[in-house]
């Protein structure tokens, strides 16, 4: 009972931080007051104490929440800028493993190599969300946005494989080489992709069965949907491959496969429902997870602090300062590289790098803020090498510094970039209203064609008993309105037209809605009619208010 009420309570405070968030006068990002909130419930006057599962809780978070940004990933886009992103997402990362661990290990002789490894991997993954909720969307360009989005779905993968690797290690579960890190990070990485996608096939077979079982049941395809990641990250878990990269491939494949978007209207709305619920939840808790562990955290950090004599709180503080500023300069200096290189030797097909400003590099670099991924990845750390016989070495040290580089980044990103981003000129967004109408008048001239051939078919037809001037008078309306939308040069009076239509139809819409209230009301009509009816009257204007 004690668990439920727990999950309830959690999940009660992440939904009141979306509130706090709103009521308080000036901005202060998402997850920085759910960290706040975290710490406040978990402070001794509250004594909110969560007691978790590192293995349990990576499994319970890792996998939706990159199927998730999977999902919304162009797989087109994602490739054209795929060496932006390999560059950043796994070059870059390896460097920053390797080049930080070194750094960290020198700063904190007390934490052992490996262990420093591990938290430069920890620290490696970026996070788009919590970039988002720091500065809005819409506020970084699109040509720096695309790139980090691809990026932090991509580097979560790869710094939390580095970090499987320097677990294990540290374990004595393998012996460290750099050959075969490598060679096992292509086999690890190649299987967990192909998992990916076979699963995902296979529950596309499954998906297409139960439709032709028992018909279009939103219900259960939403359910098989949310099983979906758990279960390609558990099967390439088994296998010994990445489960992180199964579940982002899996996430891929869903959004972008046409067979599997091509679902029945309900379950496509239900699903996004269910997807953007679930993601606020999940990464709510996550930084809501983070403010828990900081009483926690503190109060083990200064129990030892007393028996280390070389660590004070004054340097572990300073430790975090410098290691954040560490990470910002290699990613800096990263990006001026890669823009040096494709200068001198990609003139043909540069990067996009090569464009960009060093102002525009600055805000690459500090959007590389820290998140849920990172300390997902160092909370996921094992208690013991052994089974309650020998202790993580310096557990409580890398949790302790990663949580510091989160509140640091995070911090950092929301003093620094609105001041880089500030009188910077952001996308002409004619470009994106050209194509959008572009492809309405595409569409709306291939819809009349295919129209008018099925009033010519119907118009021949004996089999089907049609009144020919109920059929002429449907097929001359639908089919002018699709004119009126297929002519170029009549944008005003197109978005008069559709503004006033969908006036209307909302105004028949809530008048009906009322008078099945009504009809309910004085028991004209029974409770199923009444939900049968409100959902179809709620989805055409979910449609409707869509379109506006």
């Amino acid at each position: 009972m004690e668990i439920f009420f727990t999950i309830l309570i959690l999940i009660l405070v992440v939904s009141l931080s979306g509130i706090v968030t709103r009521m308080l006068p000036f901005q202060i990002p998402l997850p920085l007051i759910q960290i706040a909130l975290g710490a406040l419930i978990a402070w001794p006057a509250f004594g909110l104490h969560v007691e978790f599962n590192p293995e349990l809780f990576l499994v319970l978070f890792i996998p939706p929440l990159l199927f998730a940004d999977g999902r919304k990933t162009p797989i087109r886009e994602f490739l054209h800028h795929g060496r932006e992103i390999i560059g950043l997402a796994l070059v870059l990362v390896f460097f920053t493993v390797f080049g930080l661990g070194y750094v960290i290990h020198m700063l904190i002789p007390e934490m052992p190599l490996i262990v420093s490894f591990a938290l430069a991997a920890v620290l490696s993954p970026t996070d788009a969300v919590a970039l988002s909720g720091i500065v809005g969307k819409g506020r970084i360009p699109d040509s720096i946005m695309s790139i980090l989005e691809g990026e932090a779905l991509m580097n979560d993968a790869s710094g939390l494989v580095s970090l499987n690797f320097a677990i294990r290690v540290a374990i004595g579960a393998m012996a460290f080489s750099t050959t075969t890190a490598g060679l096992e990070f292509v086999k690890v990485a190649a299987g967990g992709i192909l998992i990916g996608i076979a699963v995902t096939w296979v529950y596309r077979w499954v998906l297409r069965a139960i439709n032709h079982w028992v018909g279009d049941d939103p219900a259960t395809q939403v359910v098989f949907l949310l099983l979906l990641p758990f279960a390609v990250y558990l099967v390439a878990e088994h296998f010994k491959t990445s489960g992180i990269l199964a579940a982002v491939a899996a996430g891929m494949m869903v959004g972008n496969s046409k067979g599997l978007s091509n679902v029945p209207l309900a379950m496509r709305l239900r699903a996004n429902s269910v997807w953007s619920m679930l993601e606020f939840v999940l990464n709510g808790t996550v930084f809501l997870m983070l403010g828990l562990q900081i009483p926690g955290i503190m109060a083990t950090t200064m129990t030892t602090l007393d028996s280390e004599a070389t660590l004070t709180a004054g340097k572990l503080f300073g430790d975090i300062i410098l290691i954040y500023a560490v990470l910002m300069l290699m990613r800096f200096w990263w990006l001026l590289a890669m823009k040096i290189f494709s200068n001198k030797f990609l003139k043909k097909r540069p990067l996009l790098f090569s464009q960009y400003s060093v102002r525009e590099c600055l805000i690459a670099t500090f959007a590389g803020v820290r998140g849920a991924i990172t300390l997902a990845g160092a909370l996921s750390v094992p208690l013991w090498i052994r089974v309650d016989v020998e202790a993580f070495p310096a557990r409580y040290l890398l949790i302790f510094l990663a949580m510091g580089v989160i509140l640091f980044s995070l911090i950092c990103g929301v003093i620094i970039l609105p001041l880089l981003l500030r009188g910077l000129n952001m996308m002409d967004h004619s470009k994106l209203s050209e194509e959008e109408e572009k492809a309405k008048v595409a569409m709306s001239k291939i819809a009349v064609e295919s129209l008018e051939k099925l009033q010519e078919r119907l118009e021949k037809s004996s089999e089907e008993d049609i009144d020919p001037h109920l059929l002429a008078e449907i097929g001359s309306k639908v089919i002018s309105d699709l004119r009126l939308h297929s002519e170029e040069n009549k944008k005003e009076e197109m978005e008069q037209a559709e503004q006033l239509e969908r006036r209307f139809r909302l105004t028949a819409l809530r008048a009906q809605r009322g008078e099945l209230y009504h009809m309910r009301a004085k028991q004209q009509i029974s409770n199923e009619t009444l939900d049968k009816l409100l959902y179809e009257l709620d989805l055409m204007e979910t449609l409707l208010i869509g379109q506006g």
